[in-house]
């Protein structure tokens, strides 16, 4: 060892670069001329020594290392010579793993090696090769060579290494065990095994069965000819070579894995030969026979297709089913007993590749007097997805129902605080003290009014303002504010097609939906990354199908928001669309973006999908119909009204109908400080008992549209029989949609939504008069 040492020693002196030898003769050059010009006697001749003395050892080691590096370079060549003659694999690297020669059987074997490293050449055979190749090598320094038996997915191997001198390693690679091609082992060798997923998928194969199979497969489908794996029987095996018998095997490998073993199959198959086995395979239905403790003792391929690979004589039945609501052993009892007047129940099963629901029905038999079930199985996953989707449907239409029906309660509500929030205004100026209280009720009703908006968006009742747009210079006029809301480490990217049709649509709402979309996207990349924005014209030959939605044949404009972040797991995917679902932390959102994007989207008559994968990102699409060039509306520019018309109207008669008095009060009191005469009515009966009155001139109606008794439509076209001309405003707090067909009726009639201000009243009731 000591001698090991040494020489390891004399190696690295001798490696030492020809800078730093350089240097070293610089420095003594400088010390002898230093001395020569400053030191005088005694001193002066021993720097001077000590100088020549270390030029010395430079010319010595500079002499040493040239002969060192011809020895090193023969030695080398001797043994690539050597090696070029050996029938496994050698290899020459450096000390960093680069392969400076490699031997014809390693170019045969692993194809060409020049300019590689070792780990890389050996990764396709071995995991890890890095830290083998490392821990040899540090035993080959030191002990001079060392040697590793490897098990390996192909068989096993022998790696030895020797140190040939400084930086210079010889490695060997001879494989173990190797079996020849053609035919299934019938002796003690490696057996060709496959590993295989909870999906069915090749998860790896040992060289064994690529050799028996003659390729690398990905699939059971592409091994098995039969399709449906019965373990512990002889099947069909495609291979390279044409069908090949195999018996077989299979074993539990942890996690959901098993391992498959293709044995020689035996000279007589006892159990392919029973007539009744074979019988029980071939039924056209999934049966597996269950003891009465619910082990599987035996099953037919129909009911392994249809359950999985987890289907394994001696299972449990509650590891292949669940969602039954009680113990499967005590419904296995209940059946064997004879107490069940429902014998048949729908299942999940627990096969992690895809979601599937099974109807089970329970039969009692008896063999040789021991009970024993036969569970007769039905592939239920379409019916318990209509069901699913019939329950959500009905769920989404229910929380509609509620959301629009809170909206309108809290419309009145937030009219009333707003208002009179307005009324307070107008007797403070910025110099009170209570000014600015005043204003903070005002911005947060505003902001309620705007959660209710989001509200009546999702239950489609909110009051759209369609127009022809151009999403080219929609999204142009929208950019400077999405990038805002992206933030700096998140790019925006826009692509458009060169033709796009116009859409028509509710341009303040729409803008909504994408900016929903964008701060979605934003959240979903913590770290940054990019959100791609694209326009383009889809023409659709026949109807597309997805997702229980049927889009018409068409042509369409779509738009898609993308973004590679962290993606919506599965189970969450199918919710991401209904109100106050969020994934984000509390007090992050309200759970409302998305339901308000959808809820606008289909009010608007358009389709939204949603694509995602966890780690990958996700993409959103909005499909939405072009508009015919006979449909496209030119909306002509509205011409303002002198502001002399609005803040000093000439005076008129007012009727006000409305049954909520908060809001009654407020609105009353707002039209009277600008000059109207206001007449109050709490009902549509009152409002009626009122204009009997004939000789009282009314000049505006202003009622609203859902009260008790008599709605709005109702009683003023009964009041118009006998006032023709006079002008009606109608207040809601629910969508301009409700009063459907009855406002066109109406002639001079306009729409005030809930929640309003002082302005918007009194501005509306306005223009009516004039």
């Amino acid at each position: 060892m000591q001698h090991t040492t040494s020489v390891s020693l004399t190696e690295r002196l001798l490696l030492i670069a020809p800078q730093r030898l350089g240097i070293l003769a610089g420095l003594a050059l400088l010390l002898g001329g230093a001395a020569w010009m400053t030191l005088e006697g005694l001193g002066q001749r021993a720097a001077i020594a000590a100088a020549l003395s270390l030029i010395c050892v430079v010319l010595i080691l500079t002499l040493a290392r040239s002969g060192y590096g011809i020895a090193r370079d023969q030695s080398q060549k001797s043994v690539s010579h050597f090696i070029s003659n050996d029938s496994a694999p050698s290899f020459i690297t450096a000390s960093d793993g680069q392969i400076t020669s490699a031997n014809p059987a390693a170019d045969r074997v692993f194809g060409q090696t020049q300019d590689k490293t070792l780990a890389s050449v050996l990764s396709e055979r071995m995991v890890n090769p890095s830290a083998i190749l490392f821990r040899l090598q540090s035993r080959a320094e030191v002990g001079g060579a060392a040697r590793e038996e490897i098990i390996t997915n192909s068989g096993q191997l022998l790696l030895a290494v020797h140190a040939i001198g400084a930086g210079s390693f010889a490695w060997r690679v001879e494989p173990q065990n190797t079996q020849a091609s053609g035919a299934l082992p019938s002796d003690n060798r490696i057996l060709p095994m496959m590993m295989v997923g909870r999906s069915g998928a090749i998860l790896s194969m040992n060289q064994a069965a690529r050799q028996f199979i003659g390729a690398r497969c990905k699939s059971l489908d592409n091994v098995f000819v039969e399709q449906v794996v019965v373990p512990g029987t002889v099947m069909k095996i495609a291979t390279t070579s044409g069908n090949q018998m195999a018996l077989v095997a299979q074993t539990d490998a942890g996690a959901g894995r098993r391992a498959l073993y293709f044995l020689p199959p035996p000279a007589t198959d006892d159990v392919a030969q029973d007539p009744d086995w074979q019988a029980f395979q071939d039924m056209p239905i999934p049966m597996v026979k269950i003891a009465p403790d619910g082990t599987v003792q035996a099953f037919n391929k129909r009911a392994s297709k249809l359950i999985g690979i987890v289907l394994t004589e001696g299972a449990h039945l509650s590891s292949l089913m669940e969602g039954l609501g009680r113990s499967i052993s005590d419904w296995l009892e209940d059946t064997l007993a004879g107490r069940l007047s429902q014998k048949s129940e729908f299942l999940r099963l627990t096969r992690g590749d895809r979601e599937a629901f099974v109807q089970v029905t329970l039969n009692r038999i008896e063999e040789d007097g021991t009970p024993a079930l036969i569970a007769v199985l039905h592939d239920a996953t379409e019916l318990k997805s209509l069901e699913a989707q019939f329950v959500q449907s009905q769920k989404m239409q229910a929380i509609g129902q509620l959301a629009g029906g809170v909206a309108h309660d809290f419309n009145n509500l937030l009219t009333a605080i707003s208002g009179h929030c307005d009324l307070l205004l107008l007797r403070h100026d910025q110099g009170d003290g209570d000014y600015s209280d005043l204003v903070q009720i005002n911005q947060n009703a505003n902001r309620a009014a705007a959660l209710v908006g989001q509200l009546l968006a999702f239950s489609r009742k909110q009051t759209l303002r369609p127009e022809t747009l151009d999403m080219r210079d929609t999204l142009a006029d929208l950019t400077h504010l999405l990038n805002r809301l992206v933030g700096e480490k998140v790019t925006l990217t826009l692509s458009h097609d060169p033709v796009l049709k116009p859409i028509r649509a509710d341009k303040r709402q729409l803008e909504q939906v994408l900016m929903n979309l964008v701060v979605n996207a934003r959240d979903a990349l913590p770290s940054g990354g990019e959100i791609r924005i694209l326009t383009e014209c889809t023409d659709l030959i026949e109807p597309l199908h997805r997702d229980q939605v049927t889009v018409p044949a068409g042509n369409y404009i779509t738009i898609k928001v993308c973004d590679d972040g962290t993606g919506i797991p599965p189970d969450k995917l199918q919710k991401v669309f209904e109100p106050f679902f969020t994934t984000k932390r509390t007090g992050e959102g309200t759970g409302l973006g998305l339901s308000t994007a959808y809820g606008i989207i289909k009010q608007t008559g358009g389709y939204i999908f949603v694509d995602s994968d966890e780690g990958v990102g996700t993409c959103f699409t909005l499909y939405f119909p072009v508009l015919a060039p006979s449909e496209q509306i030119i909306i002509p520019k509205a011409v303002e009204t002198p502001k002399n018309i609005s803040n000093s109207p000439n005076g008129g008669v007012i009727l006000l109908v409305e049954d909520e008095a908060p809001v009654r009060a407020f609105a009353s009191r707002a039209l009277r400080l600008r000059g109207y005469t206001v007449l109050e009515a709490e009902n549509a009966e009152a409002a009626l008992e009122t204009l009997e009155d004939t000789s009282l001139k009314i000049d505006v109606f202003v009622t609203d549209v859902v009260m008790p008794g008599k709605d709005g439509p109702s009683w003023v076209r009964e009041a118009l029989k006998e006032r023709p001309g006079v002008r009606v405003v109608f207040v809601s707090g629910y969508a301009e949609d409700s009063l459907g067909e009855a406002q066109k009726k109406i002639p001079n009639s306009v729409f005030l939504p809930k929640p309003f201000s002082l302005s918007d009243l009194t501005e509306t009731v306005n223009k009516q008069l004039h």
